[in-house]
């Protein structure tokens, strides 16, 4: 017993440097209005400033997502954390638009490499009898980890000093302390290669996984474009529609849709995989119908409950999607189709994200809002209709 407690606590430490590596990413969400008025850039340019994050992190899957195999987990998320550490170094010294372009990317190779080895670190520290715990505490911390970045930053950018330069100081800090609590953790990698063994990954979509792999990829491609608008593009509709100049209002609303993935992830051991699945995709269905209500009537509490409902959709689907590919693919090519869907993912994340900020200029941002939603309502749907009739057998 008392060796569990012990896996336990290495579990949870690890689940916390997880969380404060991911907060990193998420960070500068509440800062982009302040950046536009030091720095004069529009808002396209901060739609591209977020998504060269995701290019990054999609970047690090495909190159280097099996490199923790190979060296170790401690090496590689050690390295995430520098990374982490120089990106924040970049927003402190930021005197223009190129120094957001490189924090963002840092932030998104430091992501890629923890998001893969993270999860694996946490489940393999817990003990062994606890794996779907811990699987739980992994996506928790992933999930939290994004909340929490935003809603710090727009605390202390609303009520502390230096709003561009103390979110970042914080951060620092707990890097800092996440390193410390790494270097005493266990490695869980018993044989060890050096890095030159590491190799690119190729996506590889086998013919007995398509028929899961394309509805779950389309569900979970709209659960990270919501996220995507709404970490990119909701603090300045806030600001414009709504009026909200409070930054720690905007962290909030965004941190709410990833806490309520965490609830959605947390309800899939209930629910069930085949359940999960088309009940995600209403649930995305509703959020994105409430986001158009809410950009229609300029009304908070719609923008509020969109962050809940979505958040909560996408946290169905995504672990939803993540067990039934996982179960459908054949082991010897499992990581190579896991890593198709996290590309897929993160692709959500970027690819609408900027479409949005080009439609800004002719349409304004309500008017990029609604197109964006439009096309997401009608991919959702689509996915939620042919799992309706194609359910998934797999079960977690």
């Amino acid at each position: 017993m008392d060796g569990d407690r012990g896996r336990w606590r290495q579990c949870l430490l690890g689940g916390a440097v997880f969380a404060v590596c991911m907060a990193g990413t998420t960070l500068p969400t509440p800062l982009y209005g302040l950046y536009q008025e030091k720095f004069g850039f529009s808002e396209l340019q901060v739609t591209v400033v977020y998504a060269v994050y995701a290019f990054g992190v999609m970047g690090v899957l495909l190159l280097a997502g099996n490199a923790s195999d190979v060296v170790g987990r401690r090496p590689v998320l050690l390295t995430g954390l520098g990374l982490a550490a120089l990106s924040a170094g970049c927003f402190l010294c930021a005197t223009g638009l190129g120094w957001l372009y490189a924090g963002r990317m840092l932030s998104g190779l430091s992501a890629g490499l923890f998001t893969g080895a993270a999860t694996a670190y946490v489940i393999e520290l817990a003990p062994k009898h606890g794996s779907s715990r811990a699987t739980f505490v992994a996506t928790a911390a992933n999930m939290g980890g994004l909340g929490c970045g935003p809603l710090l930053a727009g605390v202390l950018s609303q009520y502390a000093p230096w709003p561009l330069y103390l979110p970042f100081v914080v951060h620092l800090a707990l890097v800092a302390c996440s390193a410390a609590v790494l270097l005493r953790l266990p490695e869980t990698v018993r044989e060890r290669q050096s890095l030159a063994a590491v190799r690119p990954q190729r996506p590889a979509l086998p013919a007995s996984v398509r028929q899961v792999f394309v509805p779950a990829a389309t569900a979970s491609f709209v659960g990270f474009a919501l996220f995507g608008v709404f970490t990119s593009v909701s603090p300045a509709f806030l600001v414009e529609s709504l009026g909200v100049h409070n930054r720690a209002v905007s962290g909030l609303v965004v941190a709410l849709a990833f806490f309520a993935s965490t609830a959605g992830q947390l309800a899939v051991g209930r629910i069930g995989v085949a359940r999960s699945l088309p009940l995600g995709c209403a649930a995305l269905l509703a959020g994105l119908l409430l986001l158009a209500a809410a950009l229609y009537w300029d009304a908070l509490a719609l923008v509020v409950l969109s962050a809940l409902v979505g958040g909560g959709g996408q946290g169905l689907t995504f672990r939803g999607a993540l067990s039934a590919v996982a179960g459908a693919s054949p082991a010897g090519q499992r990581a190579a189709v896991i890593s198709m869907l996290f590309v897929v993912a993160y692709a959500g994340i970027s690819v609408p994200v900027i479409g949005v900020g080009v439609l800004t200029g002719p349409l304004g941002l309500e008017g990029a809002g609604l197109v964006f939603l439009a096309c997401m309502t009608a991919l959702v749907s689509t996915a939620a209709v042919y799992l309706l009739r194609h359910p998934v057998r797999e079960e977690e």
